[in-house]
Order: C-alpha cells, then sequence, then structure tokens
C-alpha cells in the first residue's frame, strides 16, 4: 500500500524529472546546439575563403607500418567538389539508387549519390550526398589497396585503367596497374542491386623474386560532421568484432587518436544518423582493425581501416582476396539480408536500436509489416497500438476494475478526510483499513503506465533511429512522422510562420501534443483523485507539463500516445458504466439523484 508520505515522494520526484528536462533544455541543449551550429559555419566560412591547392600523392609504406592514410597529405585548402571530380579520370556508377563515379587515380569510391533520399521533404531538395572526392570540400571516401616490401605497390597517385567507363549492377568494372618488374594488380569491383559493392583484389607476381604483400581498406573522412548530440543516438565510428560491438565518438577519437583491435569477421566503418560506408573484409580471415584520428591544422581527419596477414609471392604466383563495402542507407531489412547472405556478424548493429534492442526490433518489424498492409506509417502505428491493447488487456482491465472500485469509495475517502483531516496517520490507517474491506489495490492503477513505459521508450527509438521512418507522412500537415508537429503554438499553428528560437522551442507545442494533453486530462478525470488536495492539484498539472515536455518528440510518438489515451479511455468508461460508477465518484445513481 502506498501512503501519503510515498505518494508525496512520487510526485515529487515526478516533477524533479519535468525541471531536470525542462532545464536541460533551456541550459544546455538549445545553447549548445546553437553552439555547435556556430561552430559549423565558421568552418564552412574557412573552407570558403580557402584557394583551390593540388593534393599530395604520398608514397605507399613499406609492410608492417600503418596503413597509407591521409590524415597529413590531405590538402588544407579544398576545392569545390566539381573542380575535385573533374580533376581526375573516372568511371561512373549508375543504378536504381545509386549514381556517382570511381577515381582511377588511386581507385577511390569518392563520389556517391543517394538517388531515393533528399535532405528535407521538398520535392525539389536536393539528394544525399554521402561520399565526396579527395582535394574537394570535406573528403569521404573509401579506397582499397596494398601494402609491400620490397615491392612497389599502387598509392594514392597511381592512375588505373579500366576495362569498362561504367559500372552497373549488370557489369562490373575491373580495374589494372602494373609495377616496374611486371607485377599486375587488380581490383575487381562489383555493385548488387542495393548499396553493396564487392571488391576482388588480385595480384600476380611476373617479377623475378618472392615478395610479400597485404591487402588493406580504408574509410576516410575529413571534417567532424554536425551530429545530434543525442545521447541515445550514436554517430562516428563503430564496428563489430568477434561478434562485440565497440562504438567510438568523434572527439574520443580525437582524444585518444588511435584504437586498434584484432578481430575475424566483423565489419567496421563510420556511420550517422541514417546513413553508414562500412567496411567488411573476408570473414574467414584474421584482420587487424583500426580507427585513427587527427586534426592537422584543426581540420579534423578520421580513418576506419583493415590490414590483412601479409602474403608471400613467388614469382608467378598469384592471389587474391574478396572483401566489400556497404554505403548507403541504413535499412534494417536489408543490413538483416545482407548479415544472413554473406555471414556478417551483427550487420544490423548498425542501427543504434538500444538497450531494447529485444522490444525495439520487433517493434519495428511489426510497424514495417502493418505499413506493408495499410500502407501508411501513421495507420501502422495506429494498429500496433491496437495490438498491444489487446495484448495487455486483461492486465488493464482488472487494473481499471481496481481504479473504478476506488473511485466508488471516493464519496467514503471525502468522509474518512473531513473526520480525521488533521490526524495524517490516523487517516492513513483508516483509509488502508477501507481499501483492505473493499479489496482495493491502490497501486493497481499503476500496472497499465508501468507496461507502456518500455513500449514508449522502444518506439520512441523506431522512430527516431529507423531511415523507413524519415521523412514517413501521416495525414494532414504531418508529412514526417520522425519530427515534431510542424504547426507550432508560436506560430499561431502555422498562421505565423517564423523561425522560432531554439531556447523556445519547449514552447513551440503543435496540435497533436495539444490533442495529446487533451486525452491525457480525461483520462485523468477517470481516474480517483488523491485524498490530499495538493496531491490532487500536482496530478491536474501533469497533462500540462507532458504537453509541453512531449512537444519537441517526433509526432508518430505523440499520435500514439493520443491515441493510446483515447483507447484506455473508452476502456476505463466502459468498465466504470458495467460496475455502475460516477465520472465524479461514487455510485451513478447516487450522482444522478443529486
Amino acid at each position: 500500500m502506498m501512503g501519503d508520505s510515498d505518494k508525496k515522494n512520487l510526485i515529487l520526484a515526478i516533477l524533479l524529472s519535468v525541471v531536470v528536462l525542462m532545464a536541460w533544455q533551456f541550459l544546455y541543449e538549445a545553447p549548445r546546439q546553437e553552439a555547435r551550429q556556430d561552430a559549423l559555419q565558421a568552418q564552412q566560412a574557412l573552407d570558403s575563403e580557402a584557394s583551390p591547392s593540388r593534393q599530395s600523392a604520398g608514397v605507399a609504406p613499406q609492410l608492417g607500418s600503418e596503413i597509407p592514410t591521409e590524415l597529413q597529405s590531405a590538402a588544407d585548402f579544398p576545392q569545390s567538389r566539381a573542380a575535385a571530380l573533374s580533376e581526375t579520370p573516372r568511371v561512373t556508377i549508375e543504378s536504381d539508387l545509386l549514381r556517382g563515379s570511381i577515381s582511377l587515380r588511386g581507385a577511390r569510391i569518392d563520389d556517391l549519390v543517394l538517388r531515393n533520399y533528399r535532405e528535407t521533404i521538398e520535392e525539389d531538395s536536393d539528394n544525399i550526398v554521402l561520399l565526396t572526392p579527395h582535394g574537394g570540400e570535406r573528403p569521404y571516401y573509401a579506397e582499397f589497396g596494398w601494402l609491400g616490401q620490397g615491392v612497389q605497390t599502387p598509392d594514392g597517385g597511381s592512375v588505373w585503367t579500366a576495362d569498362r567507363a561504367e559500372l552497373t549492377p549488370e557489369n562490373p568494372v575491373t580495374l589494372r596497374w602494373t609495377n616496374d618488374v611486371g607485377m599486375v594488380f587488380e581490383q575487381e569491383i562489383a555493385l548488387d542491386e542495393d548499396y553493396l559493392f564487392t571488391i576482388t583484389q588480385r595480384v600476380a607476381n611476373g617479377g623475378d623474386e618472392t615478395v610479400a604483400i597485404s591487402p588493406y581498406g580504408l574509410i576516410s573522412r575529413t571534417g567532424t560532421p554536425e551530429t545530434l548530440g543525442f545521447y541515445i543516438l550514436h554517430e562516428g565510428l563503430l564496428g563489430v568484432f568477434d561478434e562485440t560491438l565497440k562504438e567510438i565518438d568523434y572527439d574520443d577519437l580525437l582524444e585518444s587518436g588511435r584504437e586498434q583491435q584484432n578481430t575475424t569477421g566483423g565489419w567496421l566503418g563510420i556511420t550517422d544518423k541514417y546513413w553508414l560506408v562500412a567496411l567488411v573484409p573476408d570473414q574467414e580471415k584474421s584482420v587487424r582493425t583500426s580507427f585513427n584520428a587527427q586534426a592537422p591544422g584543426g581540420i579534423e581527419k578520421y580513418q576506419a581501416d583493415f590490414l590483412t596477414d601479409a602474403v608471400s609471392l613467388a614469382p608467378r604466383e598469384s592471389f587474391e582476396m574478396t572483401s566489400r563495402l556497404f554505403a548507403g542507407a541504413k535499412i534494417t531489412t536489408l543490413l538483416d539480408q545482407y548479415s544472413a547472405d554473406y555471414g556478417i556478424a551483427n550487420f544490423d548493429l548498425a542501427v543504434d536500436f538500444g538497450w531494447f534492442y529485444w522490444l525495439t526490433k520487433p517493434i519495428f518489424y511489426a510497424i514495417n509489416w502493418l505499413n506493408g498492409v495499410l500502407g501508411n506509417f501513421g495507420l501502422a502505428i495506429l494498429a500496433l497500438t491496437v495490438g498491444i491493447k489487446l495484448a495487455f488487456f486483461p492486465l488493464a482491465n482488472k487494473s481499471y476494475k481496481s481504479m473504478s472500485k476506488m473511485k466508488l469509495l471516493q464519496p467514503k475517502m471525502v468522509e474518512l478526510k473531513e473526520r480525521y483531516g488533521d490526524d495524517r496517520q490516523k487517516l492513513n490507517t483508516e483509509m488502508m483499513e477501507l481499501y483492505k474491506k473493499e479489496k482495493v489495490n491502490p497501486l493497481s492503477g499503476c500496472l497499465p503506465i508501468l507496461v507502456q513505459i518500455p513500449v514508449f521508450f522502444a518506439l520512441y527509438k523506431v522512430l527516431f533511429v529507423t531511415i523507413e521512418m524519415r521523412h514517413a507522412p501521416f495525414f494532414g500537415w504531418i508529412r514526417d512522422l520522425s519530427a515534431p508537429d510542424p504547426l507550432g503554438l508560436l506560430t499561431g499553428f502555422g498562421l505565423f510562420p517564423w523561425e522560432v528560437p531554439a531556447i523556445l522551442a519547449i514552447l513551440n507545442i503543435g496540435i497533436w501534443p495539444v490533442i495529446m494533453g487533451l486525452t491525457m486530462y480525461l483520462q485523468q478525470k477517470l481516474n480517483p483523485a488523491p485524498a490530499d488536495p495538493v496531491q490532487a492539484k500536482i496530478f491536474l498539472l501533469m497533462p500540462f507539463f507532458f504537453t509541453f515536455l512531449l512537444g519537441t518528440f517526433p509526432a508518430g510518438l505523440v499520435i500514439y500516445w493520443a491515441w493510446n489515451n483515447s483507447l484506455s479511455i473508452l476502456q476505463q468508461y466502459v468498465i466504470m458504466r458495467r460496475m455502475g460508477v460516477a465520472i465524479g465518484g461514487g455510485k451513478a445513481s447516487d450522482a444522478a439523484k443529486s
């Protein structure tokens, strides 16, 4: 049983949580976002003032040293993307989902645009640019090559030849480069219908001496991208090593400089909220992986790479190894398919499902399946809510019956309060006796809320991190379920559009949060009111607090909460009618007479 002191502690804890969240938004989160935006604008200004400069090609290091990086030799004064693309001979990339090119200088996959995704929900918005060339603004590319001892291997300045001018899912491309002693290096690059490149590295020793070579793959990224900075979302470097996920934030890697790990199988790369560039080495080979970061000249540079064990090649011997590169949208079903088809361990962990993975991923699959049936993710969320309500119907029914009994006892509780109002201990004792006599559990009303909490957080994760929810429309003014309701209070619900400052974002609640607040208020009116008038007033203010608190959450989550409240109101109202309980408490017949 919960006494008055316990109730007060509960209320105090809830209020403190609300205050902390609001203070976080006003005092930390909004200023931090503004500071991040200012830093990004400053970096962009620095880039725009810089003059073009020809990149340094570099020389491949000897076997046993580090994988070649551009951390020190990348151009400090980048040129435009278009200028960088025009500087080198290229093989075009064309598919239904991708367009771009491969630079024949360095054999780099450094130009990639996602055809099906745009920066905003506007139809004329620019497509997402995923990879950008070395020498341009903020280079981001993948490269595969070899380290060699006592032998010349291709480096960043080597110009390869190609057997065709265009890479498509139907037509792979083979790149070839020959050194001074007749060793032939080849890279056969194939692309599937989605976002997976398969790179088969071959080398034939046409010289007269035995050589040692070691294949590698790397992803290089210049500049720290703008991140959301949410603790529930990882953006940065990550990988699965020996079936264990490892995540490293950009700032942590800059501090440590390097993180190394050996593994057999797995993958590694760099992730944004919705996009991933990942290396998948041969799953049967042991490789040494590393994450590297430096900031020469104040420009941050990051690299994820793997290096295989050295292979000895006698004259006329050859060797080949197959690796893969994923570069595209983090579609959960696609990642699962690749994981099954190629034995890539835990590839789905590229999507940050979080601690509630065991619940979040099934909820995602349920919503995704319902979307396929109903044709709308918003309707899928509503249908899922009905399914969850049905699954927990017996528990909720029992809870609402107990709450209705407490509502029925409301007049007696008022009498006890009037009789023992000044004696808190006696009042609590008498109430406990009343609950015991009437076989009522005052804590039973908490059960539906406790059940909803993990579902709420799991659904929030699904809406927040999955690409499938990005720009997914509902009806009316909701064009993106993963974003807050766009018709805010401070804009007159869309009548007076203006740029609301970040510090006022929590006050700019939309229409759906208001609907959610009203449903929460109506549901509260059906619940038995606390005997303490102070507690009753605090509970009365809770819908108001949560309306503003959830106003900045994804619209899909707010719609779920409003719909869930509406179903709970209906269920609770039907039970109260069957038990003859009046809305205000007591028997319905007595209320009608009065």
